[in-house]
């Protein structure tokens, strides 16, 4: 017996199969093997093709079953993760009238902050736990503003893995609380789709699907796309959520203070909040957990940081010498002193960052002594500077009344450097757990929530790689060197 999982990113769609009994992944391929292309027809746009997606998780699928192993007839239930804030606009047939505004497009922004204003910045924030920001009701906005002949043509919007849940049904259209929470849709003091968002824009109410929670059989597959698809027809669609909170699921972070992070090109801490709270300075994203219901809140406090893996790549290319793997990069780094010295990198290089109230200070160099520091100082200056980013973060998260005891994160990208990892877990003073996992597998175990008692006995078989506990030994010399890196970037932040 075995979930499928089905992760809808940008470069590409991800298929995991989960063993059921086991909880172990036996088969996982992806499509395409280059990256999905993005449109972008002026400077700040992206989008890319509803249709793609499905090509893709079509294709995807046919590699599973290559090599004969393992039959898709074999499926029970199947779960959806997917980029998160995307807009797809559907006609009454179910066809997508325009290309999907995707998480990266920048042109909603003036809608967004003028509804922030409109709306009043108390009302959103008690209500929507955000400003409407760039997200989808604000990129329906311009929709409605700059095509409204295409906007009288929509039947429905929907996030990308909605569109995928409809594909898969052969039809059946509908959203979850979660969906709509990153949406800017739904308001949480009065637990309903938000009216102030709705009237503001003037969308009309019947323009929201149908709500489903999150674990349920929201939908069954169909009889055509069973058999291309080589599933059994009715097979249950029972969950799906964005990538962030599904990649906190696939970690099994569902209790209030438990916290998911990641470091790629970008950086994300995703934490689990027990109650409705929020930053008043809007630096940080509150959605609805996969697991929020009433009466049990759980909000996932998102952080996002632009610099991370970007600064390491850089470092890479133009200071390491050259032809040095990461790993040795990080190596040279670790041959230098926590606080590197004195020397203090300020890792913003990657555009406006939400968690400086959106404000553009660039990737900046301080201390620097021509007679101490060397390349390697620089690079683990780089690292100490993302890591204080990252903490810096998480100081937002516990000012909301979140109390942060353990990091977990995939054996991936930053994580891999015992440097780095270290360096997180002393400053924060939180343990760090690190596992094998990704967000096709967690999607395919959150589609079998309803054979587990519990998510513990679901990702019970989670495979954990390593627990790294802070360094109290050297906990002065770490506490030195983030108050300086702060009070650096309160001078920076200062000039903005």
């Amino acid at each position: 017996m075995y979930l499928l999982g089905y992760d809808i990113g940008t470069s590409s769609v991800k298929a995991s199969l989960v063993d059921a009994s086991t909880g172990q992944c036996v088969a996982s391929a992806f499509y395409p093997e280059v990256e999905a292309p993005i449109i972008a027809k002026k400077a700040g746009w992206a989008e890319q093709e509803p249709e793609d997606w499905w090509h893709s998780l079509k294709e995807a699928t046919k590699k599973l079953e290559a090599d004969g192993t393992h039959r898709l007839n074999d499926v029970k239930a199947i779960g959806i993760s997917y980029q998160m804030h995307g807009l797809v606009c559907v006609d009454k047939d179910g066809k997508p009238l325009r290309p999907s505004i995707i998480w990266c497009d920048g042109r909603a922004v003036p809608y967004g902050n003028e509804a922030f204003d409109a709306i009043g910045h108390e009302q959103c924030l008690s209500h929507l736990l955000n400003s409407p920001g760039n997200f989808t009701a604000a990129k329906l906005a311009w929709v409605k503003d700059n095509e409204p002949q295409l906007f009288e043509k929509i039947y429905k919007i929907m996030l990308p893995g909605d569109y995928i849940a409809m594909k898969l049904s052969g039809g059946t259209i509908n959203t979850t609380i979660s969906g709509l929470s990153e949406g800017m849709f739904w308001d949480f003091k009065n637990d309903c789709v938000s009216r102030d968002v709705m009237e503001h824009y003037g969308f009309p109410a019947d323009i929201i699907p149908e709500i489903v929670p999150t674990f349920s059989v929201q939908s069954t597959v169909c009889e055509a796309v069973a058999k291309e698809l080589g599933v059994p027809a009715g097979t249950p669609i029972a969950y799906r959520g964005g990538d962030q909170p599904n990649n906190a699921l696939s970690l099994n972070v569902m209790k209030p203070g438990e916290i998911a992070a990641t470091g790629g090109t970008s950086g994300v801490v995703y934490g689990v909040l027990g109650d409705v709270n929020y930053d008043p300075l809007s630096r940080v994203n509150t959605f609805a957990h996969v697991n929020h219901h009433q009466p049990d809140t759980r909000l996932g406090v998102l952080l996002c940081i632009n610099g991370t893996g970007i600064l390491n790549a850089w470092m890479r290319r133009n200071v390491a010498p050259e032809g040095v793997s990461y790993s040795e990069m990080n190596t040279l780094a670790d041959q230098v002193p926590i606080g590197s010295e004195g020397l203090t990198i300020i890792p913003f290089g990657n555009g406006a960052e939400r968690l400086l109230q959106n404000k553009e200070v660039g990737c900046s160099i301080h201390g620097l002594n021509f007679n101490i520091h060397k390349k390697p100082h620089l690079l683990r200056a780089a690292q100490e500077g993302i890591v204080f980013s990252f903490a810096y973060g998480m100081e937002i998260m516990r000012e909301m009344g979140m109390e942060i005891r353990t990091i977990k994160a995939g054996h991936a990208n930053m994580f891999l450097n015992p440097m780095f990892r270290l360096t997180l877990a002393s400053v924060t003073g939180a343990t760090i757990e690190l596992y094998e996992t990704d967000g096709a597998a967690g999607a395919a175990k959150g589609a079998g929530m309803g054979l587990y008692k519990n998510s513990d006995e679901a990702f019970a078989t989670l495979q954990h790689n390593a627990t790294i506990t802070p360094d109290t030994a050297n906990a002065a010399a770490y506490a030195e060197a983030y108050e300086r890196w702060k009070s650096i970037l309160k001078q920076v932040t200062n000039n903005y």
